[in-house]
């Protein structure tokens, strides 16, 4: 799928998706789904989002469709050729098509997303056939960016799904 790099972070990718993880945190304690997102373009933080679509009462406002708006707003430009996402979970098909059509250079992805991820709905075949191939590096803080989610709607199942911020 696209470049992929599994297992390929560095320290600076640690460190990013650290930042990513705190956005993540934001979104649970404003009980929407616990996703981060940062982009880096030529190393400068250009934007940053958490989900925010329950309170906005937007279908689109993805973590990484509030930073992609930051970006591009901070470059002046709808493309992002030099730009970084770091996502603690990874993008859907809307989100990730979004990344793709801003031409983002490099995708580095904390938990993979089973139910909803872009890889469930994307052959390689169709990732090829895109007229943009991101570089994608898969699997940073997994664990970490894994059990945000999982706590979260373990939570939530607890308080049960429709009372949104009830005390336990």
């Amino acid at each position: 799928m696209g470049k992929e790099r599994p297992n390929q972070s560095s320290a600076r990718d640690e460190g990013y998706m650290d930042r990513a993880r705190i956005l993540a945190q934001d979104a649970a304690s404003q009980d929407e789904v616990p996703v981060g997102a940062i982009i880096l373009v030529d190393d400068v933080l250009a934007g940053e989002g958490f989900n925010r679509n329950i309170g906005q009462h937007d279908p689109t406002a993805h973590a990484e469709i509030e930073a992609l708006r930051q970006a591009c707003s901070y470059v002046e430009n709808h493309r992002l050729v030099q730009g970084e996402l770091f996502v603690t979970l990874e993008p859907c098909p809307m989100c990730f098509h979004a990344l793709v059509q801003a031409r983002i250079k490099r995708i580095v992805i904390g938990a993979r997303d089973p139910k909803g991820g872009f890889s469930r709905f994307f052959s390689s075949d169709d990732l090829e056939n895109m007229n943009h191939q991101p570089e994608i590096v898969w699997d940073v803080q997994e664990e970490a960016c894994r059990e945000l989610v999982v706590s979260f709607f373990r939570k939530k199942r607890e308080r049960g799904k429709r009372k949104w911020l009830r005390e336990n």
